[in-house]
């Protein structure tokens, strides 16, 4: 098992995952300067701590459904394609398209992967 498959990896980017949803609730100001560089709308921006915390319970699936794990880390990949390509749009050249690109890498390569499941 590699640290790509491992249920704690994922469990510990569930609880990231969570801690930026409630992060994004009332956004602090870095999240909101970041909401702001890539012109996220207002509309939108209620969104994305629902979303956030959906992956968070999507992710810890993996205890008991691997496959809605899998699922998860696929559409947190979309979710980091348009983080990223927003970035790049509004040419926002900050550590927040480092972050979104990274974890585009992540979850793309944890997806490819998939959870390890042990066989009982």
């Amino acid at each position: 098992m590699s640290a790509l498959t491992s249920p704690r990896t994922y469990a510990v980017l569930a609880a990231m995952q969570a801690a930026d949803a409630v992060a994004c609730v009332k956004p602090i100001a870095p999240i909101k300067k970041a909401f702001d560089d890539v012109g996220l709308a207002e509309e939108l921006r209620p969104l994305i701590p629902v979303v956030k915390a959906a992956s968070a319970v999507g992710l810890l699936g993996v205890f008991r459904w691997p496959a809605l794990a899998r699922l998860t880390t696929f559409m947190l990949t979309v979710y980091f394609v348009l983080a990223a390509g927003s970035h790049v749009r509004a040419r926002d050249w900050s550590p927040g398209l480092v972050a979104s690109s990274s974890l585009l890498a992540l979850f793309g390569a944890m997806t490819v992967k998939g959870p390890a499941v042990r066989t009982r």
